[in-house]
C-alpha cells in the first residue's frame, strides 16, 4: 500500500466530512496543478513513490483521477520498453510477454488483481449485501478468486501472444491499459460508495468534468495509437467494448451491493482490460 493509500484509510478511521474539493484550491501547491494530479493518481494507484504535500493530494484526490488514465498510459508504455529490451536480449516473445506483466504486477501493488479476486468472491460468493460486502473485506481468497485471477492471467497472455510480433501490439497494450483506467473513473462518478468506508470513500465522489477528462484522455490516446498503426477501426472497437464492459460492471454491482467499492473498482479495470486485448487479438488474423 503506497503512503497515499494510507493516509487515506487514516482520514477515513476519522468521522467523515464531506468536504468540497474546490475549498483547498486556494493553498497552491508549489508546482501545477495538473502535475499534482498525476502525482497523487501514481501515488494512489502504484507503488511509485512520489513527491507531493499529503494535505493538497488529499483534497483533491476524487478531482485528480481524471489522470488515472494517464497513469495507464504511462506503464503501458514502460510495460513495451520492458518487452523490446527483453525481446532485444534474446528472450523469447512468450517469456518477455510474462516479464512484462510481472512488471504491471510489481509497480501497481497487485491492488488491481486482488481487487478482482476479492470482488469475485464477495459478488458470487455471499447471498445478501451485507454478507457479500463481509466476503469482499476479508483478506483471505477463496475459490472463485483463485479461478478470476488465473483465468484473467491466460486470457491476458493468450491475447497477448497473438499480438506480439504484429503493429497491433502496442494499440493493445497501451490503449487498454489507458482505457481500463478511464473505466475506474466513470464507475466512481456514477456509483455511490457502498461500504461508507474504504478507500474508495476515501477518495471521494468524481466530478463529470474529471470524468470526462479521464474519457478523453483514455479515447483520444487509443484513437491515436489506432491511428498510427493502421489499425483505426480495432481502436474504435476497444472503445465501443470496453465502454459495454464497464456499464455492465457498474450494473452487477449495483445490484448485488447497490454501489460500488474500491475491489469492484479493480475488478473493472481488469475486466475492461481483457475485453481490450481480446478484442484487440480478433484483428491479428
Amino acid at each position: 500500500m503506497s503512503s497515499l493509500q494510507k493516509s487515506l484509510h487514516l482520514s477515513n478511521d476519522e468521522v467523515w466530512e464531506e468536504k468540497d474539493n474546490n475549498d483547498h484550491m486556494g493553498q497552491k501547491p508549489a508546482t501545477p496543478v495538473w502535475v499534482h494530479d498525476i502525482a497523487t493518481a501514481f501515488g494512489l494507484l502504484t507503488r511509485v513513490p512520489v513527491a507531493l504535500d499529503p494535505d493538497v493530494a488529499m483534497a483533491r484526490s476524487a478531482v485528480s483521477a481524471w489522470a488515472y488514465p494517464v497513469v495507464g498510459l504511462i506503464l503501458g508504455g514502460l510495460g513495451l520498453l520492458l518487452f523490446t529490451l527483453c525481446q532485444v536480449i534474446g528472450l523469447p516473445p512468450l517469456v518477455a510477454l510474462i516479464f512484462m506483466l510481472a512488471f504491471n504486477v510489481v509497480v501497481t501493488g497487485a491492488m488491481h488483481e486482488d481487487g478482482l479476486a476479492d470482488a469475485v468472491d464477495g459478488l458470487w460468493g455471499g447471498w445478501t449485501i451485507e454478507r457479500r460486502l463481509e466476503i469482499m473485506k476479508d483478506s483471505r481468497i477463496g475459490v472463485y478468486g483463485v479461478c478470476a485471477l488465473l483465468l484473467a492471467f491466460l486470457i491476458k497472455v493468450a491475447a497477448l501472444a497473438e499480438l506480439a510480433l504484429t503493429p497491433l501490439f502496442a494499440l493493445a497494450v497501451v490503449g487498454a491499459a489507458g482505457l481500463s483506467r478511464a473505466a475506474m473513473v466513470t464507475l466512481m462518478h456514477h456509483l455511490p460508495n457502498a461500504r461508507g468506508r474504504g478507500l474508495s470513500r476515501s477518495v471521494g465522489h468524481v466530478p463529470v468534468k474529471s470524468m470526462w477528462f479521464a474519457l478523453a484522455i483514455a479515447i483520444s490516446a487509443t484513437l491515436l495509437f489506432g491511428l498510427l498503426v493502421g489499425h483505426p477501426a480495432a481502436a474504435i472497437l476497444m472503445v465501443i467494448s470496453v465502454t459495454i464492459a464497464a456499464a455492465l460492471c457498474g450494473m452487477i454491482a449495483r445490484r448485488k451491493i447497490n454501489g460500488q467499492t474500491g475491489d469492484i473498482l479493480g475488478a473493472t479495470q481488469q475486466v475492461c482490460e481483457i475485453v481490450a486485448l481480446v478484442v484487440a487479438s480478433a484483428f491479428a488474423y
